[in-house]
């Protein structure tokens, strides 16, 4: 049984991933961050669905904790599935903040840095000697960074430098067999800045070929689809998941 490990899982992209990982056979850690019960309320739908998941705190801002984490995963690992290694790990988590670049303070940009790039560079590297041979990373970025979009600025370039970063990983991770790929979503219903309202999702919409937003589960198929090995040949490639967003 293949093993991932998926940040920000308790809620959107990531408890979609989490819910489709475990549907397709794999047993999944998934992360939270301030809402454990969202957290839990996944775990209990994959074990309900016959599959296996564990939910852990983690902080993707604070690097300082990601020792304690990769522990933490080594006792998951043996507790749960007798293993001492895992096979993928999907960088999530994240958040937005929506202000143009004349108004964005350096605590909101030094915010979104942690949490989207700097925060999986770092965690990928901390649980590297744990990751299995021939295992899989993937990278959440963003379609904002084909397609600018008012004040999104550092949200965009911070998935900019994370879909440069995972051809990175796929050149010197190569060695060990490893993949890396990243997908970018296009406008997804979840609550990413506070969600959609109804005019602001009819415009998004109107500019997407399929003539929709997209919901959780079209990107976490993707992600799941990516981590099978059916995709074993998929590498170093930033993948969107967008329905043809402005095309």
């Amino acid at each position: 049984m293949k093993i991932v490990i998926i940040t920000g899982g308790s809620r959107g992209i990531g408890a979609s991933a989490a819910r489709l990982c475990a549907k397709n056979g794999m047993g999944v850690i998934l992360t939270y961050n301030s809402n454990p019960a969202s957290a839990d309320a996944v775990v209990a739908q994959i074990e309900a669905d016959g599959g296996k998941a564990v939910a852990l705190k983690l902080d993707v801002a604070d690097t300082s904790a990601f020792p304690a984490f990769r522990d933490a995963v080594s006792a998951a690992l043996k507790a749960n599935w007798d293993r001492s290694d895992f096979d993928g790990l999907v960088n999530n988590a994240g958040y937005g903040v929506f202000n143009p670049i004349a108004t964005v303070t350096e605590a909101e940009f030094d915010g979104l840095f942690a949490v989207h790039l700097k925060g999986p560079f770092f965690l990928t590297q901390a649980l590297l000697p744990i990751m299995a041979d021939g295992g899989h990373i993937v990278n959440v970025a963003s379609a904002t960074t084909r397609v600018a979009t008012a004040g999104v600025a550092p949200y965009a370039s911070f998935k900019g430098g994370l879909q440069v970063l995972t051809r990175y990983m796929a050149k010197e991770f190569g060695d060990r067999g490893i993949r890396a790929n990243s997908v970018a979503p296009g406008a997804i219903r979840t609550e990413l800045g506070g969600g959609l309202n109804d005019e602001f999702e009819a415009m998004l919409a109107g500019q997407t070929a399929l003539g929709r937003v997209g919901e959780p589960d079209d990107v976490g198929g993707a992600i799941a689809g990516l981590l099978s090995d059916e995709s074993r040949w998929i590498n170093a490639q930033s993948i969107e998941v967008a329905g043809g967003y402005i095309i």
